[in-house]
């Protein structure tokens, strides 16, 4: 058994053309000329509005998605996604104030729903994550457009195609998510 799977469909309320996916992809355009609503029947996954993995992410975990550009307020069609992998253990990111691991530095290894309140930073613009995925988000209370990280260095969140989006809070993605 995959551990994620979801079914993209080209139209609203899981009408038209299919594309089912149990891994990362980088261009949906190659399957679906379109995609419009989607069922995550195992996992979670990140979905971007524009291939590579750039643009604006939403988080999908298990669930029917008839319409989510209504929903999530998408301004267009589902372009790339990635599947999260499920972690068991511990969670540990550092974040940093400003690009490439400059300024002030703070260790997480929970939640933390305002940056500004729990840590005395005024942003976050780069981080290093060692353990576990974590959704950054741009604004207190885990709102806002959003971000998913996974294990590795991010130098710089002006590069993730995310414009000048500030990060303001973050969650681990629980394994009770799946």
């Amino acid at each position: 058994m995959t551990e994620g799977n979801i079914v993209f469909y080209e139209d609203r309320n899981f009408q038209g053309r299919s594309y089912e996916c149990s891994s990362d992809c980088a261009d949906m355009s190659s399957y679906l000329s379109r995609c419009h609503s989607c069922k995550v029947e195992r996992g979670c996954f990140m979905v971007y509005d524009r291939i590579n993995f750039m643009g604006n992410q939403f988080f999908l975990r298990r669930g029917e998605y008839s319409d989510y550009m209504s929903m999530m307020g998408m301004n267009d069609c589902i372009r790339s996604c990635r599947m999260i992998p499920m972690h068991r253990g511990s969670y540990r990111m550092r974040i940093y104030e400003r690009e490439n691991f400059g300024g002030q530095m703070s260790e997480l290894m929970n939640d933390c729903d305002n940056i500004m309140d729990r840590h005395r930073m005024s942003n976050c613009m780069s981080c290093q994550v060692m353990d576990g995925h974590w959704l950054m988000y741009e604004q207190p209370h885990f709102r806002g457009r959003m971000m998913y990280m996974r294990p590795g260095e991010y130098r710089s969140f002006m590069n993730m195609g995310m414009g000048s989006m500030r990060v303001m809070s973050m969650r681990r993605i629980m394994d009770s998510y799946y």
